[in-house]
């Protein structure tokens, strides 16, 4: 059966294949202007058929990923549809769904199990499969492959099945898709070899590994590193501050040693769709082969308790001032999970909010990369962003600096808010109202 394994690879080197992409948010639609720039064919597959319509209209929905280039891909052959019957046309099945947790703080499959039953019916041979979507090791063979195979193909025979993790950060210039080198595992030697063809036109750099199951945890073990090292300086940062010492000069200071020391900055939290979910992936699958995690899920522990730290260190300021954080108009800035993007997934921030909102105090909130708080699916505040002026500043009784955007003026910042709570370091010089968190 190579031959078909040929015929595919051959497809992919002289572009003549056509990309589906299944999923169009962070991750889809940076890979969807990538594989159309360079001259693919790409049909983006979406249930959401508002989102649909928007990209069918060359409009964008993603703030760093501009109209002009979902325009531009439309007028060279990309199309949007919510019909799964037209993943028949494709050589490639790209899946980047989400991959949430529920509120056990277990894997919720639901969106890959769905995509993967959804597009079962119209598979056919000489396609190739690949999940993007982070999750537990196994994924691949326990959930994909039986489904792809229902019908009759044969993995690595009439159908080939890899999995390929996503690697995108948001609002970094530095990177963009095709710089950043792809892991990819296959789960038999041709499955890879077709994914190599089917990745490499579109990435500098790809990297092999020997398994479906080995580039699934690859994934998770990038994430945990990152989950643990900001626990780790997140629980410094709550003894430097006990000792008096700055954790941000102590960082940065470390940071000098030109081997062996990776400077990770603390926060009011952890946020993104990645960093608080993945490792808790790993948690839950090592639970199967009777092992606990600890590392993780005491990074877990550490990081999930900073909102409420943020809340004390700004409860200890308006005491100062014989207020009570009750009744008390507190002005939160920058909702976004990280600085200069408008990806308020898992954002520290709201739950910084909620905290607030709990213990009666008034809220409000400033970003200029959100204007109108979304509609999400755990949390909902009727507000809309409060523009920065010397008077709104004076008129709260605090403000607490969540995420850094560049966008905003700290200068004003400083000179005009009664009572900062800076959880990002922004202000290293000691001031009388401004409180590190």
């Amino acid at each position: 059966m190579s031959g078909m394994k040929q015929a595919s690879v051959a497809k992919f080197k002289s572009k003549e294949a056509i990309i589906g992409i299944v999923g169009l948010g962070y991750v889809g639609l940076p890979l969807m202007l990538r594989y159309n720039a360079i001259g693919f064919r790409v049909l983006g597959i979406d249930i959401d058929e508002g989102k649909v319509s928007k990209l069918n209209a060359g409009q964008s929905y993603i703030e760093h990923i501009p109209c002009e280039k979902i325009a531009g891909a439309r007028q060279s052959g990309f199309e949007a549809t919510a019909d799964f019957q037209r993943v028949s046309e494709c050589d490639a099945l790209i899946l980047c769904v989400p991959t949430p947790l529920n509120k056990y703080r277990e894997p919720d499959m639901s969106f890959v199990i769905n995509t993967t039953e959804a597009i079962k019916p119209y598979l056919r041979e000489g396609q190739v499969v690949s999940l993007e979507s982070t999750t537990y090791p196994g994924t691949t063979e326990e959930e994909l492959l039986p489904r792809v195979e229902e019908g009759g193909l044969r993995v690595g025979e009439s159908i080939f099945l890899v999995y390929s993790p996503e690697r995108e950060d948001p609002g970094n210039p530095d990177f963009e898709t095709r710089t950043i080198p792809k892991v990819i595992g296959g789960h038999t030697p041709a499955c890879l070899e077709v994914g190599i063809a089917l990745y490499e036109q579109a990435i500098d750099q790809v990297v092999a590994v020997s398994s479906t199951k080995a580039a699934e945890m690859t994934k998770l073990l990038e994430n945990i590193h990152r989950a643990v090292n900001i626990g780790l300086v997140n629980e410094m940062k709550i003894v430097a501050d006990r000792m008096g010492i700055d954790i941000f000069e102590v960082v940065d200071a470390a940071a000098t040693k030109p081997f062996g020391f990776t400077p990770y900055y603390p926060g009011p939290g952890l946020g993104g769709h990645c960093i608080p979910i993945d490792p808790f992936y790993l948690t839950w699958k090592a639970r199967e082969y009777g092992l606990h995690t600890r590392f993780i899920e005491l990074s877990g522990e550490v990081n999930q308790a900073m909102p409420e730290y943020v809340v004390g260190k700004l409860m200890d300021g308006l005491n100062e001032n014989g207020k009570a954080l009750k009744g008390s108009k507190v002005l939160v800035l920058g909702i976004a999970y990280k600085k200069n993007v408008d990806d308020m997934r898992e954002s520290p921030s709201v739950e910084i909010m909620e905290l607030l909102e709990a213990k009666g105090s008034l809220v409000a909130y400033s970003d200029p990369h959100v204007p109108v708080f979304p509609k999400m699916r755990e949390h909902h505040f009727n507000l809309s962003s409060e523009p920065l002026t010397a008077e709104a500043l004076a008129s709260f009784d605090a403000v607490v600096l969540a995420t850094d955007h560049d966008k905003f003026d700290y200068e004003l910042i400083r000179q005009h808010a009664r009572l900062i709570i800076d959880s990002r370091g922004k202000y290293r010089a000691p001031e009388a109202h401004i409180i590190k968190a």
